[in-house]
């Protein structure tokens, strides 16, 4: 069952908690074939204005505004680094926000008609949470929402539909779902067979196309690509554009072996490093962008995955520092950082430069930052990485004092196999739930 991630449907602003679901490669094969009479030489009749996605709509009664669209947009600007997206991209986004919306407003009419009541401090609880990781106050929080043309209140919202919506799966799908031991033992042994064999960490956004419209799919595609490039978020764009049931958790494909993907995304993968993003690619029915989160060998021991004892050091600049001022301090920092000899002459080194030390053990190192790991893999015990900060935040070094490298590769988790196969099965049902919410929904637009 996914756990509750804050703010998962429409913007990246921060996970809690979030324990990505699996879900399918490329695009969603659970949608069920119809027999339905469609000439080929199709003719359309009438207006050709189309009579959805208008400005507003109710949903079995209850009414989503104008308002609550452009609140939502406001979400994922502040997501995206509010970085410029053409018309174009902006009203698909829109189009797709309301669908977003509509969903939603499916999801807590549901949970409601199954007498699920989710408690106001809950929300108010995960709204606080979401707020300590902008370094703001609830109220502060609420402010700047307002001043980017959102509203506490559309978070809000869609927090709650969020728990909603994972508490009427919990009691509807998930009580009603098993796996067998025979399942769990077929993917221990499919890990042994691969012992040695590449492994990727991917996020995808699939969009399908057809000879007709693979054009202007292709453009789109590059359109993300360059906002993506630009610093916008991948996770926050897959949710909205990817036609692949991964949608919903951002894009992740979680851990995928080259058989596990069609041909061209697998020979992309070979050639691929951590946090490289390449796309479009060909695939069946459409086209790929790809993300390349992490790579690994299956069941093979790996550098990366290294325990770290650590210390930082870390100067502060003061407030008001000029860029020709923090460049100044920022040498003079490296300059005395470089001269560490081992963790214990750190404090001292700290001491002299005004800066503070904090000390961490067992810390993985695949949660540090690509450019980090490359640093500290090739460090020896007592040695210092460069320097790296900014102005606003100050400048950082790490000392490496101790690294438990892991000898062997560990067996594979039955546990995490048998809660992975769980997720992928509940996602699917709740695929389908979803669709019949919608084939039996009153949609009126205005």
């Amino acid at each position: 069952m996914t756990k509750f991630s804050t703010m998962t449907g429409l913007i990246a602003l921060a996970a809690v908690g979030v324990t990505p679901v699996l879900a399918q490669t490329v695009s969603d094969n659970e949608v069920p074939t119809t027999s339905l009479n469609i000439p080929g030489n199709v003719q359309i009749y009438g207006d050709a204005k189309p009579n959805v996605y208008r400005p507003s709509a109710t949903v079995n009664g209850e009414i989503i505004t104008a308002t609550d669209i452009e609140q939502r947009m406001a979400l994922i600007r502040i997501a995206n680094n509010n970085v410029e997206l053409p018309p174009e991209e902006v009203q698909r986004l829109r189009q797709q926000v309301f669908s977003n919306l509509i969903d939603e407003k499916l999801q807590i009419q549901e949970a409601r008609a199954a007498e699920i009541e989710i408690d106001e401090k809950l929300i108010d609880d995960q709204y606080a949470r979401l707020a300590t990781r902008f370094r703001q106050s609830p109220s502060d929080f609420s402010a700047y929402l307002t001043s980017k043309g959102s509203s506490a209140a559309a978070v809000k919202q869609q927090i709650r539909g969020e728990f909603a919506w994972d508490r009427l799966l919990s009691r509807n799908i998930q009580s009603t779902t098993n796996v067998s031991t025979e399942e769990v033992a077929s993917v221990v042994q499919r890990m042994n067979e691969a012992k040695g064999q590449d492994e990727f960490h991917l996020g995808e956004i699939y969009m399908s196309a057809t000879p007709e419209n693979a054009a202007a799919v292709v453009e789109n595609a590059r359109k993300i690509i360059q906002a993506l490039q630009a610093g916008g978020s991948f996770a926050a764009y897959a949710r909205q554009f990817s036609e692949a049931s991964t949608a919903v958790v951002g894009g992740d494909l979680g851990w995928v072996r080259p058989g596990q993907l069609p041909a061209s995304m697998a020979d992309a993968a070979a050639g691929m490093q951590p946090g490289q993003l390449v796309g479009p690619i060909e695939v069946p029915g459409g086209l790929s962008i790809m993300l390349m989160i992490d790579r690994r060998q299956v069941l093979t021991a790996d550098p990366r995955d290294a325990l770290l004892s650590l210390k930082q050091i870390s100067l502060d600049f003061p407030a008001g520092t000029t860029p020709e001022k923090a460049n100044e301090l920022a040498g003079k920092f490296a300059e005395a950082t470089r001269a560490i000899a081992g963790c214990g002459a750190a404090d001292a080194v700290a001491q002299q430069l005004g800066a503070s030390v904090v000390s961490r053990d067992n810390i993985e190192m695949r949660a540090l930052p690509g450019p980090l790991q490359s640093t500290l893999t090739t460090l020896q015990i007592g040695q210092t990485t460069q320097p790296f900060g900014s102005q606003n935040e100050g400048i950082s070094v790490l000392v490496l004092c101790g690294r438990d490298m892991p000898q062997t590769a560990t067996a594979p988790d039955v546990e995490q196999i048998e809660a992975r196969l769980l997720e992928e099965k509940v996602n699917k049902r709740a695929q389908r739930y979803l669709r019949d919410l919608r084939r039996d929904a009153v949609i009126e637009y205005s």
